[in-house]
């Protein structure tokens, strides 16, 4: 009875050292009450949060913050996005702060859209007050701004004005890409929309290269896109299929985008192109073909001539 009795009591005691030990864990690092922005990329696991939490110095045991974020459920609904947090906070107040949402987030935004799809982008994670508003006010900044949008992946905060955002990606532009033409950077929108990976842009580039300059009417079908969404989307800008397959009446619209009817290059970008897209327009690749078109499975088929186009087309298309 005596050893039953000395046992019990040696396991409340290691019990009660075990809990102390869990509660010295969960308190603060330390009495400094100065802010720290900490910053969760998108799949960033819970383990590797914890880690990064440790080495910053806002957490003393990263094990029981993988602990209790799991069994909790919390680790599966952490937000990527940048965090203000304190070394003065218990490990539950900064997994609590964590819980409520980053005061910043990712927004991402594709290489290959108009500017009218990119302020949609922005509504659907910053989920202004009034959507209609930001809208307006970002297509109002944007008017001649189309191409210099700089397709990247954007810390913002929920309250970030339209023209931050603006400032941020022509700036990020700016910083990307230096010494470009206005041709090129045309060339290099088309190129966004026209080729399917990095390896047809620098030979499409050149085949639109050659065409301008022997006055060869471009016949990019992503232009005639551009031309018909302008007409057709203008009272439904926030849910328009802005590049519908082109038709037959398309190819006949009374615009300077629309690259069957008039030669040269359309009057603007037509959406933002990413940097593989911008390298390629400021260095074609030279090759002996004039046309090139894409089969149902996205292969591009070059051709030298005419007559092998259309080989093409009724091999691939028809």
């Amino acid at each position: 009875m005596k050893k039953l009795f000395i046992s019990l009591l040696f396991l409340l005691a290691s019990f009660s050292a075990g809990l102390i030990f869990v509660y010295s864990q969960t308190k603060p690092v330390s009495n400094d009450s100065s802010a720290k922005y900490f910053l969760i990329l998108k799949g960033t696991s819970a383990s590797k949060i914890a880690i990064n939490l440790k080495e910053a110095g806002l957490i003393r045991s990263p094990f029981l913050f993988k602990v209790y974020t799991r069994f909790s459920g919390i680790s599966q609904k952490i937000q990527a996005g940048q965090y203000k947090l304190y070394p003065n906070h218990s490990l539950f107040k900064v997994i609590s702060v964590i819980n409520k949402g980053p005061i910043e987030v990712w927004v991402t935004v594709p290489e290959g859209l108009r500017r009218e799809q990119i302020v949609e982008k922005y509504i659907f994670v910053l989920n202004p007050s009034d959507p209609e508003s930001f809208r307006n006010e970002f297509l109002n900044l944007t008017k001649t701004k189309e191409g210099y949008l700089f397709p990247d992946t954007y810390l913002f905060a929920w309250d970030a004005s339209p023209s931050m955002i603006v400032d941020k990606m022509l700036t990020t532009f700016e910083q990307k890409i230096e010494n470009i033409t206005t041709d090129q950077l045309v060339i290099a929108s088309l190129l966004e929309r026209e080729t399917v990976n990095d390896v047809e842009k620098g030979i499409v580039a050149g085949i639109l290269y050659k065409r301008l300059k022997n006055d060869w009417p471009l016949q990019v079908d992503a232009t005639v896109q551009y031309a018909s969404a302008t007409l057709k989307c203008q009272d439904r800008s926030d849910d328009c299929n802005w590049w519908q397959q082109v038709t037959k009446d398309d190819l006949v619209i009374n615009s300077k985008f629309n690259t069957y009817k008039f030669t040269g290059l359309p009057p603007f970008p037509i959406a933002s192109p990413g940097l593989s897209s911008l390298r390629a327009a400021i260095s074609p690749e030279d090759s002996p073909y004039w046309f090139y078109i894409h089969d149902s499975k996205g292969t591009i088929h070059y051709a030298k001539t005419l007559e092998e186009h259309n080989l093409n087309i009724s091999k691939y298309l028809k």
